[in-house]
């Protein structure tokens, strides 16, 4: 019977791959997806397959985990991870799945242990995974080495954690480097969560995103955040003025007397970073553009750092100023539902109402997250209609949204590049 169940199985996805890349292949270009992409539940697994269980994720912050045991957990489609802080400061990822029965061995989004237990029949695991105790029923010819916890690829660079769930990951050193060199003033390890906010936008994650690589929707979504935030990401932006070029060249020469890096780099289409100012006047994303906190991160000395802004796809966007940093994870949950996680990081040695206030610091953030899960949302509604076809972006309001598409489209295409003619209709 579980053979027969496997066939259907096998079969049931095959189709669904198939007509995945059917409809690709006749998607036009610089318009949005077919609407089985934001909506149907086959193809939000196909995406768990083939984008979040293949790529590079951003997980959150080195300093999150500060010492030996510290740990923190969250899912990846419906794998539970543990990351952990283990001897020398070595960092290890896990799957949260104990080795005797499969639950999870941590239940709690972080905390600090000894050693990693499951609580349901104690077995006992090392930090670096190693099955410390099994207890004395499992008969003489058990051998602990064979149970360790299956591990899950880590990296941190700069102080951000990424993992990667396939057995082969791709090389993304150059960006790993790249992103250590632009966090270095940072001193991330030296850094706290001051807060974090968790909000379930009834949405596709894919809607959730192209919302953020854009500001065309800024002027009539965000008047809090554009007290501070400049529309163009970069002098690339091909609306940018003569005036915030000009603003840029004069910040560069701040930023080249502080030692502090600023030029765009790009890795493709999936991960970017690039310092750019913030308006003028304006030192911090909030409400009135004053810093959040007096006590500037890292080895900082000048306030006025403009937004490092960090991209890397398919999960994360981040803003880092001088006086605080602000870092976003999504994490899909099913076709139309997805949680995006923010988390706002000071100097560890920053003191709460003294060096900072929690509502100052998260005002801003707070007001457009709450925006953009509305209009994602809406989005999703409208695209859920009979109505729906795939409409055109804007070359030079949504470039951002276009190049996203273009490489989860490709991403795709690779992973179904041996799918035969479709045998199922999505749509």
């Amino acid at each position: 019977m579980s053979d027969l169940l496997e066939h259907a199985q096998d079969q049931q996805q095959q189709a669904v791959r198939e007509a995945a890349a059917r409809l690709l292949s006749e998607r036009r270009a610089g318009f949005s997806l077919p609407q089985p992409f934001y909506n149907d539940e086959r193809l939000f697994a196909l995406d768990m397959k083939e984008i979040f269980a293949k790529e590079w994720l951003f997980v959150g912050v080195s300093s999150e985990i500060p010492a030996k045991g510290s740990f923190m957990t969250l899912d990846v489609a419906a794998n539970p991870i543990i990351i952990v802080r283990g001897d020398g400061d070595s960092i290890h990822a896990f799957h949260n799945v104990c080795r005797h029965r499969g639950s999870r061995l941590c239940t709690s989004e972080r905390g600090k242990v000894a050693k990693l237990v499951c609580g349901y029949h104690q077995w006992t695991y090392e930090l670096d995974g190693r099955l410390l105790f099994a207890g004395s029923d499992m008969g003489t010819d058990f051998d602990t080495k064979e149970f360790g916890l299956h591990p899950v690829h880590v990296r941190c660079a700069g102080g951000m954690l990424f993992i990667n769930l396939s057995q082969q990951p791709a090389n993304a050193e150059p960006f790993f480097k790249t992103l250590e060199f632009y966090l270095k003033p940072y001193d991330m390890e030296n850094t706290k969560v001051a807060c974090t906010s968790s909000i379930v936008e009834d949405a596709n994650w894919k809607l959730v995103v192209e919302n953020n690589r854009e500001c065309y929707h800024c002027n009539g979504a965000h008047p809090e955040l554009l007290n501070s935030l400049q529309e163009f990401d970069d002098t690339d932006d091909p609306r940018a003025t003569l005036a915030y070029k000009e603003l840029v060249a004069r910040k560069q020469a701040d930023w080249d007397a502080e030692k502090v890096p600023y030029q765009l780099v790009r890795f493709g289409r999936r991960n970017r970073m690039t310092r750019t100012p913030l308006l003028e006047g304006t030192f911090s994303m909030t409400q009135d553009g004053r810093v959040a906190s007096q006590k500037l991160m890292g080895r900082l000395q000048s306030a006025d750092m403009g937004s490092l802004r960090i991209l890397n796809l398919p999960n994360s966007w981040n803003h880092f100023m001088g006086d605080h940093a602000v870092v976003f994870r999504v994490e899909p949950i099913s076709a139309q539902k997805t949680r995006v996680t923010t988390k706002w990081l000071v100097h560890r040695d920053a003191v709460e109402g003294v060096d900072y206030d929690l509502d100052t610091l998260r005002k801003v953030w707070d007001a457009t997250n709450d925006q953009d899960r509305r209009l994602a949302e809406e989005n999703q509604r409208g695209i859920n209609s009979q109505a729906y076809q795939p409409g055109p972006y804007s070359s030079t309001y949504e470039f951002g949204v276009v190049d996203f598409v273009d490489w989860y489209s490709e991403q795709i295409e690779a992973a179904l590049s041996d799918a035969q003619p479709q045998h199922l209709q999505l749509a």
